[in-house]
Parts: C-alpha cells; sequence; structure tokens
C-alpha cells in the first residue's frame, strides 16, 4: 500500500535519514518510535511529501509523492508535530476551509461530523487562538481526517500534553484506527504499547528495529536496548 524506498536526507553534514525502507499495508498502526533527533519528523515529512528525499521515493498506492503529488495526498492526512493552524480563523471557517481544499461536496455534512467526531461543538464558533493545546490536537486531527484518507500520518499526536489531554487524544486515533495505514511518531513508550500494531524503532536515521507488537516483550526493553 505504502512502499518508502531507500530514502536519504542530508542537511549540510547531517545525515538524518540514511537509506530508510519499509512498507505499510491497510490496517496496521505503526508506531515510529525514536529519541528527539533521531530522524523521526524528516522521514515523514518526506512520506506526506512536505520536504524531497536526496535520494530514494515513496509511493502511496501506487502513486510516486514526487511525481504525483496531488493524486498521492488526496489519500493521506498529515498532522505535523508542530500542528500549524490559522490562528485568526474560526473552527468551523477552518474545517470549511480545509474541505474545500480537497473539493468535498458534501462540505457542511463533513465538517459536522468532524465537529461531532472530535469533540469541537462547545469550541466550534471560537476563533483557532483562543483554543486549548488539547483542543488544537483535536482540531488538528479533525483537518487530517476530514477527506477520510486511507492513509493517516500522525507526527507526535500526543506531544506537549497533560496526561488527561494525552488519553483523550488517544482514545480519538483508537477509534479511526479500522481498515486505515496509521503511522504515528512519538517518544512516549506508552502510547506504542496502547496503539500499535507494529512498531519501527529508528536511531540516528536508520532503522534499528521493524516487529509486530506481538513479537516484542517490551517496547521499553527494545528501545532501550537498541538505543543506549
Amino acid at each position: 500500500m505504502i512502499k518508502v524506498n531507500n530514502i536519504s536526507k542530508k542537511y549540510k553534514d547531517f545525515l538524518a535519514v540514511d537509506s530508510i525502507s519499509f512498507d505499510l499495508q491497510k490496517g496496521e498502526t505503526i508506531g515510529f518510535l525514536g529519541a528527539n533527533g533521531a530522524g523521526k519528523s524528516t522521514t515523514m515529512k518526506i512520506i506526506a511529501g512536505v520536504i524531497s528525499p536526496d535520494l530514494g521515493s515513496v509511493l502511496v498506492f501506487g502513486n510516486n509523492i514526487a511525481e504525483k503529488p496531488i493524486e498521492a495526498k488526496k489519500r493521506m492526512g498529515y498532522l505535523s508535530e508542530d500542528n500549524p493552524l490559522h490562528d485568526d480563523m474560526y473552527v468551523r471557517e477552518y474545517l470549511e476551509y480545509i474541505a474545500n481544499i480537497y473539493d468535498l461536496t458534501n462540505v457542511k455534512d463533513r465538517v459536522n461530523e468532524s465537529v461531532e467526531k472530535f469533540g469541537l461543538r462547545n469550541e466550534y464558533r471560537k476563533k483557532i487562538n483562543a483554543l486549548s493545546k488539547g483542543n488544537r490536537q483535536k482540531l488538528g486531527l479533525a483537518q487530517a481526517l476530514i477527506h477520510n484518507p486511507e492513509f493517516l500520518i500522525l507526527d507526535e499526536p500526543t506531544s506537549a500534553l497533560d496526561p488527561n489531554q494525552r488519553d483523550e487524544i488517544k482514545e480519538l486515533i483508537a477509534s479511526i484506527l479500522k481498515d486505515k495505514v496509521v503511522l504515528f511518531s512519538t517518544h512516549i513508550l506508552n502510547d506504542v504499547s496502547s496503539l500499535a500494531s507494529r512498531v519501527i524503532i529508528i536511531d540516528k536515521g536508520r532503522i534499528k528495529a521493524d516487529k509486530s507488537i506481538q513479537e516484542i516483550e517490551s517496547v521499553e526493553l527494545l528501545f532501550h536496548d537498541i538505543t543506549k
């Protein structure tokens, strides 16, 4: 479904991603695990088509994202680590704006569904700059999913949230996993244990482990053994 073929990315003298390859299949939820600076975000930006690799390619349902970016991006949703939102827009206005980018025909229905699904009923009349961190993350998820993509990329979706907000976001993610390919990055080991069906560990820009969750006796032990 999703094929990452030998991608590399260098920033000046720093090799951020070093010859990474893996495939993702329908129904898989992959925890992309690594310490800060391991190469997670760079890899995910390449897969999402935000930046280009120096070497290698990414195929999204058969579409090379460098050659057919529109076709590939129509079938994916992306929540970046910094979750950039238009702070001067209202929540409903922003969701309508994103829905129109995807040229959806049932914009009102999709926006209403998103407001309900992501618990934004009490927020949708607010400006985005008035939202809490947790509600900003909910809105980020809502925009990534408003077009019902088959492939979802979530970069550190629970980062910087308090425990209650983190649990709420994890519950929302768990509710949307069925029949999608989901790749989410994190450095929080419990997020992987509770959400992922498969774990890919990256360290210093290289894949160090790629295992199903059933193969791993302890995510924490595996992670520390590889990155120590």
